[in-house]
Parts: structure tokens; sequence; C-alpha cells
């Protein structure tokens, strides 16, 4: 499977086009705008979630409900987009003295892709690179997820995304019965945490942040269950799984470190607390005592959870701005400031479970054989027998 996404932040609209999803699986655009809602929610959002509602159109590779293994094209406008008409419009402009024109960007803001895109693609204008670069792309990527989220939730594979620090204000590690109520209680948080205590003084740290012109950044987990063992390879250094998962949530905007399992916390213990011990039983087959690698051994999957932490820097564009220079006079500045969050880490889990989401998807599609989606249940089910019973 793969999928490309286009589109400005306040562009007419963000386009993804995916290729791949078997055919036969049932899929309504409702099941992508549940997805969407959940990414606008979240305490620190700033404006931009009040203007648009984020509502997606089917407009390929979908008949009466169901895929039809042709891509599938997704559509989200921005409502946004009447009031940037003249600033975003495609046809050239006629007027070098015209208000679009103005509004030229040359003060890199630090932290963004401003500078750096800029001088890539000698743009002078860097609107023409922070529109794209914006987190707003991680709409459609957040649907894209949505549609591979289906597809395992119909294979058995479920997943949830949660917070477990904001600003240095770290959850303490909680049991939970399932996923389901991990899933329940962290959907009803503002800052989709699943500690009450700590979910209050993440807000307190975000009404702090935001009130001194800062922002504020932090860790979120992804944890799949159902994922058969075996999953992934071993044989060549692109096609481990763990890889692959690492990179997704490294392309995530903002996101500077990942970790699987206890990750880090490997490094300061010795091995025999950092592998995990195998078990057989009749019904269940092998399974692992612990699962501190966080359900993936030698680049394949155990049957184990899946467990994937994502680190996500403190937004840039701040309110009390950072300085920065000029890129035609040379002059500092302090940096442009555009609408932001002061902290966008409860909307940014919804991401992270969504790219997770397309590369276990992903996996799965590209070892099983799935231009139908029955047949590749099956496989599934086989699959799940085999080891089982290995």
């Amino acid at each position: 499977m793969r999928y490309l996404t286009a589109g400005e932040s306040h562009g007419p609209q963000l386009t993804t086009i995916i290729e791949g999803m078997p055919a036969g699986m049932p899929l309504v655009a409702e099941d992508i705008n549940k997805e969407l809602s959940r990414r606008q929610k979240g305490y620190g959002r700033g404006r931009r979630m009040q203007i648009e509602k984020d509502q997606v159109q089917i407009t390929s590779g979908v008949r009466h409900g169901q895929t039809l293994g042709s891509p599938i094209a997704l559509v989200v406008e921005n409502n946004d987009w009447k009031h940037w008409t003249g600033i975003m419009g495609q046809e050239p402009l006629d007027d070098q003295s015209s208000e679009e024109v103005k509004r030229k960007i040359s003060r890199p803001r630090p932290g963004h892709a401003d500078l750096n895109g800029a001088i890539k693609y000698g743009h002078r204008d860097m609107r023409n690179v922070l529109e794209r670069s914006s987190a707003r792309e991680t709409t459609v990527r957040v649907a894209a997820g949505a549609a591979a989220k289906k597809l395992l939730s119909l294979l058995g594979i479920e997943l949830v995304a949660h917070v477990v620090e904001i600003g240095g204000v770290k959850a303490e590690k909680q049991a939970f019965a399932s996923l389901e109520q991990l899933k329940e209680v962290t959907e009803a948080s503002p800052v989709r945490c699943f500690d009450p205590d700590a979910g209050t003084k993440m807000m307190a740290a975000i009404d702090d942040a935001k009130q001194n012109g800062d922002s504020i950044g932090g860790v979120v987990e992804v944890i799949a269950e159902g994922m058969p063992a075996g999953v992934g390879s071993y044989v060549q250094y692109d096609r481990k799984l763990d890889g692959k998962l690492a990179a997704a949530i490294m392309s995530i905007n903002a996101f500077k470190g990942v970790e699987i399992g206890i990750g880090f916390e490997a490094a300061r213990r010795p091995g025999s607390q950092v592998h995990d011990e195998i078990a057989w039983e009749e019904e269940r087959g092998y399974y692992r005592k612990t699962n501190r690698l966080g359900g993936l051994e030698g680049g394949m999957t155990t049957g184990m959870p899946i467990v994937v932490r994502g680190v996500m820097k403190p937004i840039p564009t701040l309110y009390k701005p950072l300085m920065s220079v000029d890129i035609d006079s040379k002059e500092p500045f302090a940096a442009s400031i555009e609408r932001s969050d002061a902290c966008a880490v409860p909307a940014a889990a919804v991401v992270a479970e969504s790219v997770v989401a397309w590369e276990l998807a992903s996996a799965i599609v590209d070892q099983f054989y799935a231009d139908r989606f029955d047949t590749l249940k099956a496989s599934i089910e086989e699959q799940r027998r085999n080891a089982r019973d290995f």
C-alpha cells in the first residue's frame, strides 16, 4: 500500500490518494470523519480548530460502501480558503503592488521549515514553504490512517493512542483492563491522558505556556493489539517493521524522537531486565511473559501488543517570537507569527495512531495475498492458527 498527499494549509483542499487497499472492504465517509474529528480535539488547540470542521469526500475507489481495489481518493476542503483566495490563488498576479505581494514572508521562524525550504527551492516568499510544511497536512494522513484502521479492525487488530507526558508532567503508569477501557478514558480526557491527576496538571501547564506566549511538547504512546506473529522481516534492513514504524513516527511534524517498548530505558538495564522470556500454552500458543520489547523482535511482530512512543517538541510558532534574520534585508527581526497552538500533543497522538495503523496495515498487505478482503482475512486467520500450532 502507498499514499500521497497534496494541498496547502490555506489552499482550497487537502487530498490523498491511496493505492493497494483490498477490494470488498467496507468503507464509508463516517469511518474517516470520526478520526478527523478526534484530530481536531485536545486542550491547547488554537483558533484554526474553530474555523475548520473537517469532513471527507470519498471521490473514487469506493462504490456502495465497499472498496473496489482501485485507487481511493479522499478530499478534505479548507473552509478558511474563502479568506485566502487572493493570497493563495493559482492565477498569476497582475499588480505587483497588491496586498498579496505586500504579505510576502521574508522572516523565517526558528524551528520551522521556512529557511531551509526557501534555500532548497529558491523561494523568496517563504509562504510557499510554510503552507505545505504546515501540520495541516496531517489531516489527510489521518484520513489515510482511518482507512488503514478500518482494515485492521476488520482483521481483529485494534489501536489506541494516548498521552503519557506534556511539558514535563508525566502520567503515572496505571494498569488498564483492556484497550477499550484505555480508549474510553482517554477519549474523555481533554489531554487524552489515562491518569486524571496528571491530566489536570498537564492542562495547568498548557495554560501557563499560553499565558506566557510559549508552547510545550510531550510524549504520546500508541498500542496495537491483535497483530499476528511473524509480520515484517529480518532478511533486509528496509523490511524490518520496527524500522518502518520508527520512520513513520519521525515523519510527523514536530516529532523528534521515537521509542519501541521500553526504548531508551533498555540502555540503563541489564539484559535480564530487557528481553522477554518465551512461554507456551495450548490454547494461546507462544507468548512473552513480559513485553519490554514492545511486540517486535528481529524486525517482526511477536504477537504481543505493539507499543510505540513518539516525542513531540514544542510547536515553534510562538506568540513571544524568537529572533530571526530577514532574508531580504539581512536585518534581525522577531520571527513572523502565524496562528498556532500552545500545545498540540493530544491531537498529535491521533496522528501517531494513524501513521502506526498505516504501517501495520501496509505490512500485512505486503505479506499476504490482499487483492480481495475475504481472502486476506482468511490468510490472517490461517497465520494465527499456524503460529499457535507451530
